[in-house]
């Protein structure tokens, strides 16, 4: 029987601060473990948080690319349109569906009479527009050259002696309109 020396004093203060046996280390293991477990499982959410932050700058950096191509493509889409809308492009444009320009303005009063001398439109190197009537049906046209080497049927002119000359229709071919590229 081994028996403990009795301390005495300041020793003893001490032992009784520190409990003696098993017992208090059975009541450490369950601290321990919640320290663990909050550790992990905070290093475990820091790891989700800073997946997550990183997903979304992937997705931010995606989306930034594709609003720069966005808007590349909208800047060219507007240098087409300003090109389509330049006078010269206009006046080609025009030429290519057989346009002519117009000749001068005849103006009406508000009785009724004709101010100024109207004049047709001039042909310029161009083939005449289609009238009226040949635009509605295409198959009574006579079959001529699309390609424009075919010779014109000269416009038949007007009296000298009337005021206002009137246009005759002359049959021209019926060119389908182009469409754009794009539209």
């Amino acid at each position: 029987m081994s028996r403990k020396p009795e301390l005495k004093g300041r020793a003893a203060r001490l032992a009784r601060l520190f409990p003696v046996g098993r017992a208090n280390q059975a009541a450490r293991t369950p601290f321990v473990l919640l320290v663990v477990l909050l550790l992990g499982g905070g290093l475990i959410c820091l790891l989700v948080l800073n997946s997550a932050l990183s997903e979304g700058s992937f997705r931010l950096d995606d989306l930034q690319k594709q609003t720069k191509n966005l808007t590349d493509e909208e800047q060219a889409l507007q240098r087409d349109i300003d090109a389509y809308s330049a006078p010269d492009a206009l006046q080609r444009r025009a030429r290519e569906l057989g346009m002519v320009p117009g000749g001068d303005p005849v103006f009406l009063g508000s009785d009724g009479t004709v101010k100024g001398v109207p004049s047709t439109a001039a042909l310029r190197g161009s083939p005449r527009p289609p009238a009226p009537e040949a635009i509605g049906t295409p198959s009574d046209a006579p079959p001529t050259a699309l390609d424009g080497s075919a010779a014109q049927t000269p416009p038949e002119s007007a009296p000298a002696a009337t005021a206002v000359p009137t246009p005759t229709p002359a049959l021209t071919p019926v060119t389908t309109p182009t469409t754009t590229p794009g539209r």
